[in-house]
């Protein structure tokens, strides 16, 4: 009878435990007030296209194998120590696409890591940065979203590690990583640098790709900008705090980002010449504004591969 006992105990807390876990990694929405904000008023798609470029959108969705960035298929491949991602179609195309996704879809996905069906994202998916997005930047995307051609046809699944499918188990990785809501402007910054943070820090997402990762996949603060493996293991990003741009003039990392000409006449390759690409297309102010938020991030040495 005592071990029976002990048994039974022991499936309850089981149960318990695992009901308690289910309910604390349910998907966290945005606010009806967040809902609000990116629903009620029509989005502009002329500033949906500036936000579509500083998001570097074109160079994760556009289908491979064809010319037109603004064919959003999906379909490129994302390697990384956990398997091969592959970005979805988010064209207009309602069976394929996003077709049928709302403002506040858009925005669940952008600010909460979340998809309309209620699972979480994988993080390859930049939100942890996109959640600082302002609730007009996604209203505009989404008016932009709808103007561009619909694109028949979804990629292939995701071929990752089994143990990473379970996607409810993301939410222990967000309680550890992410970190939901707007960024607040700094009263001691002019605007300009403000503007400038609020590009690299939310829609740019730059610090995704100049930084170092630990053994779970998240930054490790401590080399933000200071550079960091590529997730294929094949390549290193750049340090770009004052340890290695600490020479370069806030008019030179300008100029840089939008012919990607560097000052000692070198050229960016790789990924950074999509970024170019698309900063190219923003007002001149924007990419000064960028400028002068990473001229001051402070000097960082730079981690070893």
């Amino acid at each position: 009878m005592r071990w029976r006992h002990l048994l039974i105990f022991a499936i309850l807390a089981g149960g318990a435990a695992l009901a308690a876990a289910w309910w604390v990694s349910a998907p966290q929405r945005i606010s009806a007030a967040e809902a609000r904000a990116v629903s009620e008023i029509e989005g502009d798609s002329e500033r949906g296209k500036l936000v579509f470029a500083a998001g570097d959108c074109a160079s994760c969705h556009a289908s491979p194998g064809q010319p037109d960035r603004l064919r959003l298929g999906g379909g490129v491949a994302l390697a990384s120590p956990y398997g091969t991602f592959r970005a979805p179609n988010i064209s207009p195309d309602r069976i394929d696409g996003i077709g049928n996704w709302t403002a506040e879809d858009l925005a669940n996905a952008l600010m909460r890591g979340v998809s309309p069906d209620g699972s979480h994202y994988y993080p390859v998916f930049p939100y942890v940065s996109f959640t600082h997005m302002r609730a007009e930047d996604v209203r505009d995307l989404m008016a932009y979203l709808r103007t561009l051609p619909p694109v028949k046809g979804r990629p292939p699944d995701h071929d990752i590690n089994p143990l990473f499918r379970v996607r409810r188990v993301l939410a222990f990785w967000k309680m550890l990583y992410f970190r939901p809501g707007p960024i607040a402007p700094d009263p001691a910054r002019e605007e300009k640098w403000n503007r400038g943070r609020y590009l690299a820090e939310a829609l740019g997402h730059c610090a995704e790709c100049h930084s170092s990762r630990d053994m779970l996949g998240g930054i490790k603060q401590s080399t933000r900008y200071a550079g960091g493996q590529d997730p294929a293991g094949t390549g290193f990003y750049p340090n770009i705090t004052a340890a290695r741009l600490g020479d370069w003039s806030e008019a030179q990392l300008a100029a840089m980002l939008k012919t990607g000409i560097t000052p000692n006449h070198g050229r960016v390759g790789s990924s950074m010449s999509d970024v170019v690409t698309n900063l190219a297309i923003l007002p001149e102010s924007d990419r000064e504004a960028i400028a002068a938020f990473v001229k001051s991030l402070p000097s960082r040495p730079t981690p070893s591969p």
